[in-house]
């Protein structure tokens, strides 16, 4: 492609470093797993490198984290729908990505159907709902014709020391307010 003129070694080195900064920020929402990052092994000869400021990238992946942690106390389950409340506001101006999630909202559609369907990711989805619900544009709902699961809640160990350890743990918070 590059002998044919199509696209330059520019182009390709500038699309790969958004494509491995895309999946270091992915790496920032990991919750569990292993993760070994080794610094002195060098990459095969027949591989292109790409060079990357990882400080910046890091920086932004821990503001993002810190983000998408704040969304997340705001709008816990992407399985939750949409409806658009009793007085929107008129004259309102909405971005892209604000027009693709308001063209879904329907208390059939979840919010995780709506950023698949637009290709967003899960902190852009949650971004743009967070904005519409302080707009007063849309309200969370359960989705339409999905039965409410009832899960039977157990303690989180059997063992009864630990229990009577979180339980005494629980009162003596309470008793700190």
């Amino acid at each position: 492609m590059i002998n044919a003129g199509y696209v330059t070694q520019e182009d390709i080195l500038m699309n790969l470093q958004v494509y491995f900064t895309d999946l270091v920020r992915k790496l920032f929402t990991w919750v569990e797993g292993i993760f070994r990052f080794e610094n002195d092994i060098m990459p095969p000869e027949d591989r292109i490198n790409v060079r990357m400021d990882l400080e910046n990238i890091i920086i932004e992946g821990s503001r993002q984290l810190r983000e998408l942690e704040q969304l997340q106390d705001e709008i816990p389950s992407l399985d939750m729908a949409l409806k658009f409340t009793e007085r929107p506001l008129t004259n309102i101006n909405l971005s892209v990505d604000e027009w693709k999630v308001v063209k879904f909202v329907d208390p059939k559609n979840t919010m995780r159907q709506i950023a698949k369907t637009n290709k967003l990711t899960e902190i852009e989805v949650r971004r743009v709902v967070y904005g519409l619900l302080q707009a007063g544009l849309v309200e969370l709902v359960r989705p339409a014709n999905v039965p409410v699961q009832q899960s039977v809640k157990t303690f989180p160990t059997q063992d009864k020391e630990e229990q009577k350890s979180l339980i005494n743990k629980l009162i003596g918070r309470i008793r700190q307010l």
